[in-house]
């Protein structure tokens, strides 16, 4: 049995707190209705905590803009083939200073179906990608992670670090729809942090994933940088395809410029 103490220094009062005073709706055995459990979110803070403060140390700006309460979809390029962007973000609205929030976090189906993976990720507030599930969420009044890259971010490798791949549509739509903020995230590191340097096609046809990447064993500590923009906020009515793509486009080029800033910050040069 761990010690009053060491349970304290792994989970300080005030992260415990945070997440005890989040709004979640669970019910009598600490789960909500998409699997979020109150126990395993705090070992998941406890255990990136040590990663956020001193393996990668992370500097974020801009955590003012993020709403104190409200639905909001905190959108951000994807990079790093595994999810360690997604930990770190948030690790950080978690012990927002200003606010601290528990978000959701939108997921691509392939690890849903993953055994046991699936269901860890649901408990820590992961909840497949799909747009039902959202809608309930904002109306709920969550903050959402949305990386709208998708596989396309993670999958591009280290040659092609902080190239914004396409984005999907689908988050501009429902923030229209829902009335919805959309706060803009540039995050620098874990392409550093996670290189991949190639992909194992024939492993990854054998384990019927959409990559096996060919990298280190281990994460690098690089410092990571997670640069918040101002809300944004969209209307519709939105008449075609085209109308709605100029839209994220914004958001796409508003991200592009976030990670700029954070490179110059970071003191690893421009995009």
């Amino acid at each position: 049995m761990l010690s009053d103490k060491l349970k304290n220094w792994l989970l300080p009062s005030e992260l415990k707190a945070a997440i005890d005073n989040a709004p979640k709706p669970v019910g009598s055995f600490d789960y909500d209705r998409w699997g979020y459990h109150r126990e395993t979110a705090y070992k998941a803070a406890a255990s990136v905590r040590f990663l956020y403060d001193h393996y990668f140390k992370v500097k974020a700006y801009g955590q003012e803009h993020i709403p104190a309460q409200g639905r909001v979809l905190i959108v951000a390029n994807h990079s790093g083939y595994l999810p360690l962007d997604g930990a770190l973000l948030g690790y950080s609205l978690l012990t927002n200073p200003y606010a601290p929030r528990v978000p959701r976090a939108m997921m691509e189906r392939l690890f849903t179906d993953v055994p046991y993976v699936g269901n860890l990720l649901n408990q820590i507030g992961a909840v497949t990608g799909e747009r039902q599930n959202c809608i309930d969420m904002l109306n709920q009044e969550e903050a959402i992670l949305v990386f709208p890259e998708g596989i396309r971010g993670t999958s591009k490798g280290f040659a092609r670090r902080y190239q914004l791949q396409r984005f999907g549509n689908g988050f501009m739509d429902i923030a229209i729809e829902t009335n919805t903020p959309i706060i803009p995230v540039g995050i620098v590191g874990c392409e550093e942090a996670l290189p991949m340097f190639g992909n194992a096609e024939g492993l990854a046809k054998k384990f019927g994933v959409p990559y096996f990447p060919i990298t280190l064993p281990l994460p690098l500590p690089v410092q990571v940088s997670l640069n918040f923009g101002e809300p944004m906020y969209f209307n519709g009515p939105i008449h075609c395809e085209d109308d709605l793509e100029a839209k994220v486009n914004i958001v796409k080029a508003k991200i592009r410029q976030l990670i700029a800033d954070a490179q110059h910050k970071h003191g690893t040069g421009s995009v």
